[in-house]
């Protein structure tokens, strides 16, 4: 049960935990806070506490600096112990100093669109997919094994971190599915189980800092970048949803195709129709667009099906008996998206087909990378963005990602991007210099 203010003092105390970090995250996802003696936390859950806010990227200009971090009680959770002490965490929401709700604050963003599905009767659940690779250090992408997909191994160093991470984060409460070897060397894979996404959104966060966490303390290094080496598969967040009302799974039709509801098909029809809009906000950098490339089961071609692991969204087959477990699994997604933003579109561009009664194209049951491009037009098959750029324009001129993170988050993201893009298009890389400079 989640803890109220109350709760969380004798937690505390009880377990003489001496040090408590305020979390929040900034407009790309990064985990920012400060810490607080067990002294100070009782006057910090009554009244928060302040920061400048104008230091934080993305967040508040300088005439709006001031901030507060009003902790939250039933996000605490004890942190792996370090250093010879305990720690805990709480994450925050973010306010002006007279009490009302920060625009640029993610969470607060998050909770807008669930109240958005709340009003209409649903809960909003998700399940992620979320891959990283192990490396010998953060200068070099030095894998440390040559495994590949559920790959079984005791020893291999990528596992022993693997299965220290899943007992950290089980420690905090934050449930796992099940854990294994991906496909590309050095690769692994640890699945969280469903639950409701703001809780899962700060499960993302923490699932981040643990593993890099566990990581170093062993002396390596744990990326979550989309594609940190040429020539094989990049980390993706294979993202699994659904709609509840109340203990029912709305996207459940025993009769309906692939057992979909007419609420689903809707959903699944609206995310098809803005995913290039939100595709900036799922796939964040200039890195993301080495990942979405055919042929390295990334996906690339806006469709749909249930057996195709080409196609951008997934039905995955379940048991009759398992209506809970009818969902979309959304396959364009990586881990280093803002998990508050990225589960804001997507609800967003889900709730927008509900309300519009959109219906999906037929789904594709083909292998879409061996169709020809005649193929594809004919299938009416179109692409997500190829590059940043083109996903911002794509995102700058959408009027339903611009509601659903609202006006300072949507334009301080846009020019974040367009100036990642700047300097990015500006760099002379390797392959540039080894491709012409020898013969121009």
């Amino acid at each position: 049960m989640p803890l109220d203010q109350e709760g969380v003092l004798r937690e505390v105390h009880d377990r003489g935990i001496s040090i408590v970090r305020l979390w929040f995250a900034d407009i790309l996802g990064h985990i920012k806070g400060f810490a607080l003696t067990a002294r100070e936390l009782e006057d910090a859950l009554g009244q928060g506490m302040g920061f400048d806010g104008s230091s934080i990227e993305g967040f508040a200009r300088i005439q709006e600096s001031d901030l507060m971090a009003h902790p939250d009680p039933a996000s605490f959770a004890i942190l792996p112990s370090g250093g010879g002490y305990q720690s805990a965490r709480l994450f925050c929401d973010l306010k002006t100093p007279d009490g009302k709700p920060f625009a640029g604050d993610p969470r607060y963003i998050l909770r807008q669109n669930l109240e958005r599905a709340a009003d209409r009767g649903f809960t909003y659940y998700i399940g992620p997919e979320m891959e990283y690779f192990c490396f010998k250090g953060s200068d070099a992408a030095e894998i440390l094994d040559h495994g590949g997909y559920f790959d079984a191994s005791i020893n291999e160093i990528g596992t022993v971190l693997r299965k220290k991470s899943l007992f950290a984060l089980e420690a905090m409460g934050i449930q796992v599915e099940y854990s294994h070897h991906e496909v590309a060397p050095s690769q692994h894979e640890i699945d969280l189980r469903y639950c409701e996404a703001l809780e899962m959104a700060e499960r993302c966060l923490t699932y981040r800092f643990i593993i890099k966490e566990v990581a170093r303390q062993e002396g390596y290094y744990a990326t979550f970048m989309p594609k940190p080496i040429y020539g094989v598969n990049g980390s993706g967040m294979h993202t699994h949803q659904s709609l509840f009302k109340g203990d029912r799974n709305a996207f459940f039709e025993p009769d309906g195709p692939y057992q979909l509801s007419e609420t689903a098909r809707h959903f699944l029809a609206g995310l098809l129709k803005h995913v290039r809009e939100m595709t900036s906000v799922l796939n964040q950098t200039v890195n993301s667009y080495k990942r979405l490339v055919a042929g390295y089961e990334a996906p690339v071609y806006i469709c749909w099906g249930q057996m195709n692991r080409s196609a951008l969204v997934r039905v995955p087959r379940v048991r009759a008996d398992r209506e809970q477990s009818t969902r979309l699994e959304l396959r364009s997604p990586d881990p280093v998206t803002n998990p508050y933003l990225a589960f804001s579109v997507m609800l967003a561009a889900g709730l927008k087909g509900i309300e519009e009664k959109l219906e999906p194209p037929p789904p594709v049951e083909r292998d879409i990378y061996r169709l020809s491009e005649s193929e594809r037009a004919e299938l009416n098959i179109q692409t997500l963005p190829s590059n940043l750029y083109e996903a911002v324009l794509e995102t700058k001129g959408s009027e339903l990602v611009r509601q659903a993170l609202g006006e300072h988050v949507f334009n301080k993201f846009i020019d974040n991007k367009l100036i990642e893009w700047d300097e990015w298009r500006m760099q002379v890389t390797d392959y540039e210099i080894k491709t012409y400079l020898p013969i121009l």
